[in-house]
């Protein structure tokens, strides 16, 4: 279970650039059905990390669908885990922490009064093309 301040430690040593990192957790959070998803490039703006992924859920068990998918895909596709997870998603808004890439998996009510996108307003909006083949479902 995903809880508050649980700290993981990272397996292997797979190097991964940030920018196709970020690229994943985007991806990965679609095949939740992830909303409103904003891949920000925060480099210069922030001494904290490269890229915020900010993704949207609409209830509990769709906000734990999404953080699962995203840190479950990132074991498998590069042998990652998160440095840190904060909240929860019974709290409505999960913080994966992988150093160079920060994944806000938030309701849309609190999305909304944070306003993450807007504080990081000076920050780049990444496009690009899809990392992860997503395979289609029946």
């Amino acid at each position: 279970m995903i809880g508050f301040m649980s700290r993981v430690k990272a397996v292997g040593s797979a190097q991964v650039d940030s920018r196709k990192l970020a690229l994943l957790c985007r991806d990965l959070a679609e095949k939740r059905k992830g909303e409103n998803i904003a891949v920000l490039d925060v480099r210069g703006l922030s001494t904290v990390t490269d890229y915020f992924v900010i993704v949207s859920g609409t209830s509990e068990p769709h906000l734990r669908a999404i953080t699962e998918e995203i840190v479950q895909g990132l074991e498998k596709e590069c042998g990652l885990q998160p440095h840190a997870i904060d909240g929860t998603s019974r709290a409505a808004w999960v913080v994966l922490d992988y150093f160079d890439v920060i994944v806000h998996v938030m309701r849309s009510d609190l999305r909304e009064r944070y306003d993450l996108d807007g504080l990081w307003g000076d920050a780049k909006r990444v496009r690009g093309r899809r990392v992860l083949k997503l395979k289609k479902t029946s």
